[in-house]
């Protein structure tokens, strides 16, 4: 007897019928992620950091227990072995994203946020110069603006507009014209929302460099279930965490700089590893070349070797592959949470991004209202996904800007916050709920990625329905 479940499937497949072409992952899925099903998980906060599969581990704990391997700043034997392995996955790192190596280095960082932080601190900013930035961006992108503060150089944020919270083309070419100076200028945008899933377009780098600007794309969000080809778009700097890619190995992330432009920075401080020579009685240093010149201390190097893994691992799949079944859960999941409707007609989710699957990703963003139209608060949602064996996220996933435009939240309301007594160096998250009078906070995150199933959806569409009012 076919079940409800059977027809659903079947609409799913009718209304996105190359998720069929995807059947791989289900393999994959139980091959080599098979403890999600085991433990009864529904993984949904792939943009918070992507899952390892068992073979990754298996191989990486392969190499380990077959070598000896020692810190690689040295010459001896078990340094060179390490060395050269640390080497070969700085290679395998370019020909993934197709980065010539006269054009690009690999720079390994901790994470994303410490390949930001890099550009931050050492980009030439200087009065007359600008940093330019959507609204739309991870505070470690953010942060760089301080280091831009205190070097003088203007600050100036490019909104997102709802529903999709995109920028505006228009908006992005006029600024890129009008704030033309002499001085360095970076313009700094992610290719991919951490917040709403939008995917900005990549047509804006070369659209910038025309202008005289220096680019800063941060990939971190979009490299996970996309192509970034560097041999068809060129930005000048690119940040990435390996462990929102496959999983493993954390306290690993890249930056990958145009040789050109990483001629420009300067560095405010030298380290152990990045020097040729330092002296203390002749006060005196000079920094290394290239990639060694930004890789402070002690690489994380029994890690390295699990970075190759990891994507090679991801090229046994394709990305492609992971592209078009993330695209169609992604599709399905909003058509559905969409069309939830209380008995009075009023919507039980609001949606923060766009509602079709065109340039945007798998990260989709909501809150779930009363039938009255009070937003649930998402700690509460987040509450109760986890009695579910849901793991999602909730809050404003480090990117206030996209997250005051989504909730409605206003630049009087914040500066009225900022300016209370009590507030100049400390403000807590409940100071902050006070502060703008009842509206949202924060919400709810669900987002897709390599193993994501047709199941893992429609477990989470049975939660939603549980805050729908029937009658």
């Amino acid at each position: 007897m076919e079940t409800q479940t059977d027809h659903t499937f079947e609409a799913f497949i009718s209304r996105y019928p190359t998720c069929a072409r995807t059947a791989v992952l289900d393999d994959l899925r139980a091959r080599d992620y098979a403890r999600l099903d085991a433990g009864g998980h529904v993984y949904l906060d792939y943009t918070g950091g992507s899952l390892y599969a068992d073979s990754q581990l298996r191989e990486h704990m392969a190499l380990l227990r077959a070598g000896v391997f020692g810190n690689p700043h040295s010459s001896n034997p078990t340094s060179r072995a390490m060395t050269e392995l640390d080497e070969r996955a700085r290679q395998h790192v370019l020909r993934y994203f197709n980065a010539s190596p006269q054009e690009y280095a690999a720079i390994f960082t901790a994470n994303a946020s410490g390949a930001l932080k890099l550009v931050g601190e050492s980009y030439p900013f200087r009065a007359g110069g600008n940093f330019l930035l959507t609204f739309d961006n991870h505070n470690s992108v953010n942060g760089i603006r301080e280091f831009a503060r205190a070097k003088g150089a203007r600050i100036t944020y490019l909104p997102v507009g709802l529903p999709d919270m995109r920028a505006d083309d228009a908006a992005v070419l006029d600024a890129l014209e009008r704030l033309k100076s002499n001085a360095d200028n970076l313009f700094a945008y992610p290719a991919q929302s951490n917040f709403s899933g939008v995917q900005h377009p990549l047509d804006w780098i070369e659209q910038a460099h025309a202008r005289g600007w220096d680019v800063l794309l941060d990939a971190a969000a979009f490299t996970p279930t996309n192509r970034l080809d560097l041999s068809q778009v060129h930005p000048d700097f690119v940040s990435l965490s390996f462990y929102k890619m496959f999983g493993y190995p954390t306290g690993v992330g890249c930056l990958l700089a145009r040789r050109a432009t990483l001629a420009k920075l300067r560095r405010p401080w030298f380290a152990g590893g990045t020097i040729t020579v330092a002296s203390v009685q002749g006060d005196k240093y000079y920094l290394g070349e290239g990639e060694m010149a930004f890789e402070d201390g002690t690489l994380n190097y029994l890690m390295l070797p699990a970075v190759e893994i990891g994507l090679k691992h991801l090229e046994s799949i394709g990305v492609e592959v992971i592209h078009e079944r993330v695209r169609c859960l992604t599709g399905w999941l909003i058509d559905n949470l969409l069309a939830l409707r209380h008995a009075n007609g009023e919507p039980v989710a609001r949606l923060y991004g766009p509602a079709s699957t065109e340039r945007r990703g798998g990260t989709v963003t909501i809150n779930f209202y009363t039938p009255e139209g009070r937003a649930v608060d998402h700690r509460i949602v987040e509450q109760k996904a986890s009695a579910a064996n849901i793991s999602l996220r909730t809050g404003c996933f480090c990117n206030p800007g996209g997250g005051e435009i989504a909730l409605g939240i206003e630049a009087r309301e914040l500066s009225a916050c900022f300016r209370q007594p009590g507030h100049e160096q400390r403000l807590t998250l409940d100071d902050f709920r006070l502060c703008i009078d009842g509206k949202s906070s924060g919400a709810v995150r669900v987002s897709l990625g390599i193993v994501s199933n047709f199941e893992d959806v429609q477990r989470f569409l049975r939660f939603a329905r549980g805050f729908q009012e029937s009658r």
